[in-house]
């Protein structure tokens, strides 16, 4: 794959970065893909890629920078322990500032030749949400995005076609959270949901044996690849 860490500026003149993996024609529509809070790790890495032989132009942002830069953990008991240091330490808001400048990156860039996605997992999913509202990203996925339910005052800024997934036994999102999401965006067209019941949070990661579910991840995958390309 033709990836490579770039730098992505920020408003406020500090720059960070980001792993950007290209389409193996070079060029295509844009997806921002946001971390799971163990960073921008060889999962995400892969993940990125995936997208990229699909045919888009995919950025993976450090969201962690501002702690410490290029966070890059594993799975195991130490590496979850740093990753929930982080997760609690973040300053989500100024994560979902950062995502959405890592959108208007991607609108410069000349490898991108059509519109410009938000896609994350877990905490990357509440991101990708509110940077989409921020960034007037042109569509957004959310992959079990934690949280989300504690910003839905930005449910009428999204306007854009969106798409969640959600986890049936999801152990972290309670289904009233979810639930609440559902209905904000009742009335909403541009909303989509699937439900994936029987499996936990996280299925979508083969790094975390545990909670890995393989049709699951690939009916998601495949559901998002057909979205993105409706709405790319």
């Amino acid at each position: 794959m033709n990836g490579t860490w770039i730098t992505i500026p920020t408003a406020d003149g500090q720059p960070f970065t980001g792993y950007l993996s290209l389409p193996p024609i070079g060029s295509g529509p844009a997806i921002v893909l946001v971390q799971e809070i163990w960073g921008v790790n060889e999962h995400i890495r892969a993940v990125a890629d995936l997208y990229a032989l699909a045919g888009y132009v995919v950025l993976a942002p450090d969201v962690f920078w501002r702690l410490q830069a290029r966070v890059d953990l594993d799975y195991d008991t130490a590496g979850t322990q740093q990753a929930f240091a982080y997760y609690q330490a973040v300053d989500t808001a100024q994560a979902a500032a950062d995502v959405a400048a890592a959108v208007s990156l991607l609108r410069q860039r000349a490898e991108v030749n059509g519109k410009v996605a938000t896609l994350g997992f877990c905490l990357g999913g509440q991101l990708a949400f509110r940077a989409a509202a921020l960034s007037q990203a042109d569509a957004a996925v959310c992959f079990y995005g934690g949280g989300i339910d504690q910003y839905l005052d930005l449910a009428a800024r999204i306007t854009q076609p969106i798409l969640f997934h959600y986890a049936g036994n999801d152990e972290h999102i309670p289904q009233s959270a979810s639930a609440a999401v559902k209905a904000a965006f009742a009335k909403h067209s541009n909303a989509h949901f699937f439900d994936y019941p029987g499996v936990g949070h996280g299925f979508n990661c083969w790094g975390r044996r545990a909670v890995y579910n393989q049709s699951a991840a690939a009916l998601a995958t495949g559901r998002s690849l057909q979205f993105l390309a409706e709405h790319l």
